[in-house]
């Protein structure tokens, strides 16, 4: 579900958290319109609203993990795991993590990666959220629902700074909801 369609209808600070998201036009690649948000994290305002936006979404949800995932969840999730009182937990491209790892493969629309995260980081029974900057397929976000529940974790939502469109429609990941601030700029 899009913020702006669940309580927060008009509030000022989506637009300019909109509005601080770069558009760098076909990158990586001809066609695509990347969504940057390192502008976002330059606009200390934007980032804090941002950041106060979630925390205030997930404060009284009784959440013990938030897992970001690589690399730009890890710029929202420690800010939020730290505001609400959980840890934060990596959940990383494989080879990246040192010690025991367990990993989730998943498919890309042009091949396949892969997701680790350290045996023991997170325990049977803990709530958890995941977070990253856009959604897309989903298929990251599966991807991490899938590992964190195969160590006992309840994955209570996911959450995305940006979400496409397509993702308008998609409420739920493997049966999770799905919250998103803003979509992607033209």
């Amino acid at each position: 579900m899009f913020a702006g369609e669940n309580g927060l209808q008009g509030d000022p600070r989506l637009k300019a958290i909109s509005e601080a998201i770069r558009v760098v036009p076909h990158f990586p690649k001809p066609g695509i319109m990347f969504q940057d948000i390192t502008t976002l994290l330059l606009d200390h305002k934007a980032f804090k609203d941002t950041v106060d936006i979630f925390v205030d979404r997930y404060r009284d949800m009784g959440i013990s993990v938030v897992a970001g995932v690589e690399a730009r969840g890890f710029m929202f999730g420690p800010s939020i795991a730290l505001a609400i009182g959980a840890k934060f937990v990596p959940l990383r491209k494989p080879k990246k993590l040192p010690g025991e790892v367990i990993s989730e493969a998943y498919v890309l629309e042009y091949g396949t990666d892969c997701l680790e995260m350290h045996v023991g980081a997170v325990q049977r029974g803990e709530r958890a959220l995941v977070i990253d900057d856009l959604i897309a397929t989903g298929g990251t976000l599966c991807a991490a629902i899938k590992l964190l529940e195969r160590v006992g974790a309840e994955v209570v939502e996911c959450a995305c700074v940006i979400g496409l469109p397509e993702a308008k429609g998609q409420c739920r990941l493997n049966g999770k909801p799905l919250y998103i601030l803003v979509e992607p700029r033209k």
